[in-house]
């Protein structure tokens, strides 16, 4: 399975018009493409940054949306103000615990890695970090989604409330760290978001 997502770095202020845009047009029209197996979107409301992520059947059904997708991404980033940046990956695991509601949280993780070490990556993150996260409470879900080439991974684990989240920020960063140094990752950033969007059909790998 793959995913695209494009990162929007807009107006704090937009923030709602951007969400009603994708819900109430983009998302129904993207969700009938074939092979589009769901769409997420995450949002920074102090900063304006908003990450909006299409999922897909496999790779050959994401690089054909790609030429439809192009005119709602412009109208998406009209919307926020801002540049697109726009990046593909390979959904590498993804497990659900709990259906995300209203008033879900996330935490993403942007890391690099040698390329080589990229399945190494995912077993780890299934097998080291999945079960700690199901201790936490509060935990709905989390992936794991990665570009092979460039060696860059995209983690994210959500929960039912941002409270709950932030309970769980030290814990996090403790095995953050100790997961990054037994791969020999660097932690390229760390954000906490709103969920604004989860209407995701894709199959648990786990």
């Amino acid at each position: 399975m793959y995913a695209r997502s494009t990162t929007i770095r807009g107006m704090p202020a937009a923030i709602d018009d951007g969400i009603a845009y994708l819900r109430d047009e983009a998302m129904p029209a993207i969700q009938q493409m074939d092979g589009c197996i769901g769409m997420s979107m995450l949002v920074e409301r102090d900063t304006g940054r908003c990450i909006a992520t299409s999922a897909w059947r496999d790779e050959e059904a994401m690089r054909a949306s790609a030429e439809r997708i192009r005119p709602m991404r412009e109208r998406l980033v009209q919307t926020f103000g801002g540049e697109p940046e726009v990046q593909e990956w390979e959904i590498a695991v993804l497990h659900r615990e709990h259906p995300l509601g209203d008033g879900g949280s996330a935490r993403v993780t942007w890391s690099r890695l040698d390329p080589a070490q990229m399945d190494r990556l995912a077993d780890g993150f299934r097998m080291v970090l999945l079960p700690r996260f199901e201790d936490m409470p509060g935990f709905c879900s989390a992936s794991l989604m990665m570009d092979r080439e460039s060696g860059r991974a995209v983690g994210t684990v959500s929960f039912e409330s941002r409270d709950a989240m932030e309970r769980a920020r030290e814990q996090m960063r403790s095995i953050r760290g100790e997961f990054a140094r037994s791969m020999e990752a660097e932690i390229l950033e760390v954000a906490e978001m709103d969920v604004a969007m989860a209407h995701l059909r894709v199959p648990e790998t786990v």
